[in-house]
């Protein structure tokens, strides 16, 4: 949690090792767009209980009321009592508020302007937090026209060559002044399968390397072949230029982005029609239209991935593939069935070894860039601006906004409690549910500190820690390749983990129940994984919501019901877009089952896992794929889309035409107020047949009384269980407020104790001059903050050799010699092999403590004997 007041040299170096050859970056851990990064939500899946739990009357709860900061030694939840978040679209501007000291912090996204970061190092008032996390590319529209029109884009072979049509280079050298390095495919440079898959990510880099002229050629060859004729050096069809739509955002370096690239496209004989657009301006278009009605052809995407994804498999899958995002965009990309298989094996890590692994990763990035249905542009280095005495628990992937830790951790350091005055470039983007709503980081920033998760993600590492949960068992079968690092989960392995006859399987939308193992199958079923994961005893006294309800089993519940059933036709709330995410869900899921529910524990089968245990465990909670949400503040929102009034998602909106469900502003609340009163008044218990198990009548009614009460004071549905609640929002003002929940029940301190990230340095020292085919060594040498880099914290130390060519011609691990010193020997043979000329030895160091891999080389002249 510490201020950075020095922009760490590792990351200038890792900029300028950048600006010779780098690549790569990722979406959330899942990714939220920076204007909008879709943020990766964990995939849950179905329970079932052993026996039938009592349920127990809920007396009426008071809605909690924001109280004055209490004694920072007894203060539970959240340090400060108030956040305001309000809007500031220009960086220089808010940095100019934050040096006036109207601000206190310029929050999302991080900033990547040269000439701000500056102002920012050399004022002692102010400090900065840096992150890795944020990406830029291109994002195409694949549709072919319903009017007729001419789409290049359509052509899979004209937006490859998109690839080789953009200098990266430039890019991130002159217009991010070297705070951004050239990105090639959809995983991060900084995180771990860019450094394990490095030689595979260089010889895309080389392939897709700026070549205008082979831009030119394929784009001439392929608009020729659809039809398409070069008249005076513009693209015509029938007389008419061929014109594309470029969808520019305005608020940062992807206007120069989206100008360069457009300059590009003109010199290949395109018309092209900028329209510069803010963030909401420009996904009422790219995200909300159907893509085949060809209003634009494409747009400058930006994406933060909020947590450091030990884990990027999953990348192929929700950028290339209709699973990624429930939005017509999406609905339209259809992918080589070969690259289709590879993504979602990589999405549900369907392998048995880390070396098929890798042979399947290695497939599909070779895959990505032909079907380029985006073409990736730059990884930046972002920082996020504050005043020197704001502290807060920031994340290396997402920077302070993307963190889950945030709202626990920001404090001032020279008083207690206070009001923090947090400046982003938008908020209240797009409508806000927790079933399908906006997923922009100015949107999710906010909602994490409403709500919170069974776990919480290591800010530096990646790994998941328990939050709401207090301990975790994960089986899996002999020869999965997984570890575990932290003691809350324990791993074991065994041949053969056979799913149970009642566990739940699958979803009845019909008879609205769970179907179990012995319904289902003939014969025995089993799972690759076992999860069982242990709430603590007194989750039920402790855990409220807003309203002032208790927490129950119900709610988690209800959350495994909504993981299947907008995915059933003959559900009343089916949504064709959820279904693709369903059916990839139900690809890998093998059952659940709710063994106890006081204390709660509950098993989870399944065939999909991660590398790491602790990232393996599926808690179950009710935080959704966009936000946290109790069963009974749900129901109106169901029975609003049943009646067909609302709608959760944009894509079942706009089929139906009517408005995307708010649950904070609009239209949207008169309705759902409309259908609060139906449930109160019928005292509805929705999914009766399953979830009347664990509901009783007069806890339903005390929970809608609840949320009446809630709604009557703060004048929204948003009820989460987080540190702050929502107090208000202001979408003409463009603000929004948070309070701190004085029923939060953790201390202040449970999350107090993150330092400074310890990010490696790497310098590769070795002769200037090599003979072909004499020996040679070269020394690494591994340091933080100067100090030798312990071995016990180093997992690898690779390396990577280039001859004049451009061709690797040896690779592998560095040799231990000491702390921080590692020795790389390159035999005769291998020396022998390589042209003479400039060449380049390459290193990988892969740290512990933070899963930022660090990388530094060296270049040397090969010469004949």
């Amino acid at each position: 949690m510490q201020n950075h007041k020095r922009f760490s040299w590792t990351v200038l170096a890792w900029l300028i090792v950048v600006a010779l050859f780098m690549a790569a970056c990722q979406p959330s851990a899942e990714p939220t767009p920076t204007a909008a990064a879709p943020e990766e939500a964990p995939t849950e899946a179905p329970a079932k209980a052993e026996e039938a739990p009592t349920a127990t009357p809920a007396p009426e709860q008071p809605t909690p009321t924001p109280e004055e900061a209490a004694p920072m030694e007894e203060r539970t939840g959240a340090w400060v009592d108030r956040v305001v978040f309000t809007t500031q679209q220009e960086a220089n501007a808010a940095v100019a508020q934050l040096q006036a000291g109207d601000i206190d912090i310029y929050g999302a996204p991080a900033v990547n302007d040269p000439e701000i970061f500056p102002k920012v190092r050399d004022d002692e008032n102010l400090t900065y937090f840096q992150s890795f996390g944020s990406y830029n590319e291109l994002t195409f529209n694949p549709a072919e026209f319903t009017d007729g029109r001419l789409n290049p884009f359509s052509n899979a072979k004209i937006r490859e060559a998109m690839n080789w049509l953009v200098d990266r280079t430039y890019i991130a050298q002159e217009i991010y002044g070297g705070l951004a390095k050239p990105k090639f495919l959809p995983i991060t440079s900084a995180f771990p399968d860019y450094a394990r898959y490095v030689d595979k990510v260089r010889e895309i880099e080389a392939k897709y390397a700026y070549n205008p002229d082979k831009a030119k050629e394929v784009i001439a060859a392929e608009m020729e072949a659809m039809g398409a004729e070069l008249v005076d050096g513009k693209w015509t069809v029938d007389g008419e230029p061929v014109t594309l739509t470029f969808l520019i955002r305005v608020e940062d370096r992807r206007r120069m982005i989206g100008d360069y690239v457009a300059n590009q496209l003109e010199d290949m004989g395109f018309t092209v029609d900028r329209q510069y657009k803010t963030s909401s301006e420009a996904s009422a278009l790219w995200i909300r239209t159907d893509p085949a009605e060809g209003q634009w052809h494409l747009y400058t995407g930006g994406w933060i991935t909020t947590a450091i994804s030990r884990d990027q498999g999953g990348n192929f899958s929700f950028f290339y593939t209709e699973r990624g995002i429930p939005v017509p965009l999406w609905q339209a990309y259809n992918p080589d069935p070969e690259f289709d298989e590879v993504s979602l094996k990589l999405e549900n890590n369907d392998f048995t070894s880390l070396e098929e692994r890798g042979e399947l990763f290695r497939r599909a990035m070779e895959l990505a860039p032909q079907n380029a249905f985006r073409v990736w542009l730059v990884d930046t280095v972002g920082f996020t601006p504050a005043t020197a005495n704001l502290q807060v628990a920031y994340d290396l992937a997402g920077g302070v906004a993307g963190s889950s830790l945030w709202p626990y951790t920001i404090r001032f350091t020279d008083q207690d409690g206070g009001t923090v005055r947090w400046a982003q470039q938008q908020v209240l983007v797009e409508p806000w549910n927790p079933i399908a709503g906006t997923n922009w980081i100015y949107d999710t920033d906010v909602q994490r500190a409403t709500a919170e998760f069974g776990t919480n993600s290591d800010p530096y590492t990646g790994l998941a820690l328990p939050n709401r949960i207090e301990r975790a068992e994960v089986v899996a079968q002999t020869g999965t390749p997984m570890g575990k690092t932290l003691d809350w989960v324990s791993l074991d392995f065994q041949d053969e983990i056979v799913v149970p006859d009642d566990a739940w399987v699958d979803w009845d939308a019909k008879e609205q129940r769970f179907i179990t193992a012995a319904e289902k199958y003939t014969e025995t079923v089993t799972a690759k994984t076992k999860v069982t994961v242990y709430y603590p005893e007194d989750l039920y006294d402790t855990v409220k919501w807003h309203d002032g309800s208790p927490f129950s089993a119900a709610d988690v519940v209800m959350a495994m019901i909504m993981t299947f059933d907008r995915g059933k036709e003959e559900s009343p709330i089916y949504d064709e877009a959820y279904a693709p995410s369903l059916d990839s869900f139900l690809s890998h899921f093998k059952g659940v089952r709710i063994v106890s529910t006081d204390p709660l524990v509950i098993e989870t089968y399944d065939d999909t896992f991660s590398l790491d245990a602790e990232n393996s465990v599926t808690t179950w909670w009710p935080y959704y794929d966009q936000g946290q949400a109790s069963w009974h503040a749900l129901v109106p929102g169901i029975l609003a889309e049943e009646n067909q009034e609302l709608a959760f998602s944009s894509d079942k909106a706009d089929a139906l035409e009517v408005e995307w469900m708010s649950y904070v502003a609009g239209p949207s609340l008169e309705v759902l107020q409309k259908y609060l009163d139906q449930a109160a008044a019928d005292n509805v218990i929705p999914y009766a047949n399953t979830l009347g198990e664990y509901v009783s009548a007069d806890e339903a009614a005390a929970r809608y009384q609840n949320l009446a009460n809630f709604v009557e004071k703060w004048g929204h549905f948003w009820v989460g269980t987080g540190p702050f609640i929502l107090e208000s929002v202001s979408p003409v003002e463009g603000s929004v407020t948070i309070v701190r929940n004085p029923d939060y029940p953790d201390p202040a301190t449970k999350w107090a104790g993150f330092g400074e990230p310890k990010i490696a340095e790497a310098e590769v020292d070795g002769p200037g001059q090599v003979v072909a085919g004499q020996e040679t060594v070269f020394d690494v040498f591994v340091t933080f903050q100067g100090e030798p880099y312990p071995a016990d914290e180093i997992s690898a130390v690779k390396y990577l050799v280039f001859d004049a060519t451009g061709s690797l011609v040896d690779s592998g691990d560095a040799e231990l010699v000491a702390d921080g010193e590692y020795t790389v020997t390159l035999s005769g043979d291998v020396t022998g092999q390589m042209e003479a000329g400039a060449a380049k030895i390459e290193v990988a160091v892969s740290p512990l403590p933070v899963s930022i891999p660090t990388f530094g080389d060296l270049e040397f002249v090969v010469v004949a004997p």
